[in-house]
């Protein structure tokens, strides 16, 4: 049973109100954190810290990732209202499926924004905070960053250029802040359920999810999230650069 104490670090998880970051606040709140909740607008983080029901240890980040000036005031109230900051998780992710032919600028600029330049420059924003406490970064890549994807090239660009960003500031950041990542192959989660519902057979295409890793299902939530609390924790203080898939062994023979 996991029971990683961390009690009063200051966390600020963005993307959080829904998916793979709402189970990672959950788990860093359930261990004694206290959590900055972040999503694109404040009914969305209202109604994520509402289901989180602690609300002695939540406070509200609201605000768009897709730009630096939306990163810069996110981590901005995270640290003000949390009185500095031990953990950054960059959760905050969109996914387009789109053939090459089919990609616009506004395709390449809405996942390259979020997934990428979001993560970069909220890890900036946060390193004066981080630095002081020591603390550390985990970034949210995929088994995309991992491998290819046909039809989804340029969220491959974008959760690759997480895992080479990882190891990078990684090396640049070491030893005072530490900086690692998870790969997560197919998790259950709402955004997985959004291109169910899409496919042209909603049944068959859930069953390919579940039958496409070894383990022969979908990842939950919870699972992702306990990984990302071991990396920012003190069991894991001589880790960094490291890009841990979570994909029930989809990467090792693929």
């Amino acid at each position: 049973m996991d029971r990683t104490n961390m009690t009063d670090q200051a966390v600020l998880v963005t993307g959080s109100s829904r998916g793979i970051g709402l189970a990672t606040a959950r788990a860093f709140l359930d261990r004694g954190a206290r959590v900055a909740v972040n999503g694109r607008t404040a009914a969305s983080v209202n109604d994520a810290m509402a289901h989180l029901g602690d609300a002695g240890r939540l406070v509200a980040a609201p605000g768009d990732l897709g730009t630096p000036a939306g990163c810069k005031a996110v981590v901005a109230a995270a640290v003000e209202q949390l009185g500095g900051l031990d953990i950054l998780v960059n959760s905050a992710g969109v996914f387009v499926e789109a053939a090459i032919e089919d990609c616009d600028e506004d395709i390449w600029e809405k996942q390259i924004s979020v997934n990428l330049k979001g993560s970069f420059f909220c890890t900036r924003e946060a390193l004066p905070a981080l630095r002081r406490s020591g603390g550390n970064v985990v970034n949210l890549a995929s088994d995309a960053g991992l491998l290819g994807y046909a039809n989804s090239s340029v969220y491959c660009v974008s959760k690759s250029g997480v895992v080479g960003m990882t190891r990078a500031l990684a090396l640049e950041l070491a030893p005072r802040v530490r900086v690692n990542c998870v790969c997560p192959g197919w998790v259950d989660t709402d955004m997985a359920g959004e291109q169910i519902d899409a496919a042209p057979d909603p049944a068959v295409a859930r069953r390919e999810m579940e039958m496409f890793a070894p383990m022969k299902r979908m990842a939950r939530p919870e699972e992702v999230a306990r990984a990302i609390v071991y990396l920012a924790s003190s069991d894991a203080a001589f880790i960094t650069g490291v890009a841990l898939p979570i994909d029930g062994g989809e990467t090792a023979g693929r």
